[in-house]
């Protein structure tokens, strides 16, 4: 995986990604995939010993791992968070805001691109993962 696109401080954590199945019975593994079809609450419990969640994207048109990420930023979850797969330019700022922080996309996006779409919308309509304040919170206070 290359550096970009990676929003994190941090050095980028390139352990092998298991299977849910494989992670919950390996006390070891500090990396897992999820695929659509996998409830991710059953990882509250072994947030801590995680450096990196890499969710599947198999088509662009399913959207499960959007809460998926939600779902783990709001339990807690403070490690690399990776959309992996069918991954395309105008979703990044959408997955951004559900708390993904690196991308692993199948076909290498633009890095000028994919930043010139992250910053067209400066405002959000609703609360989400990041911690960007929706437009009505900044107009009213």
């Amino acid at each position: 995986m290359s550096s970009w696109p990676r929003y994190r401080d941090d050095a980028a954590a390139n352990e092998p990604a298991v299977t849910l199945d494989a992670f919950l019975d390996q006390p070891e593994a500090v990396a897992v995939r999820i695929e659509p079809d996998a409830d991710v609450r059953v990882l509250v419990p072994h947030l801590s010993r995680l450096k990196l969640i890499e969710i599947a994207f198999p088509a662009y048109r399913d959207g499960r791992g959007y809460s998926a990420a939600r779902i783990l930023r709001e339990a807690g979850y403070t490690g690399e968070l990776r959309a992996e797969g069918d991954v395309l330019l105008d979703q990044i700022a959408f997955m951004r805001r559900c708390g993904f922080d690196s991308f692993a996309p199948a076909v290498p996006l633009d890095a000028k691109a994919a930043e010139a779409a992250m910053a067209r919308w400066p405002h959000a309509y609703q609360r989400a993962a990041d911690a960007q304040p929706p437009i009505w919170a900044l107009r009213h206070g």
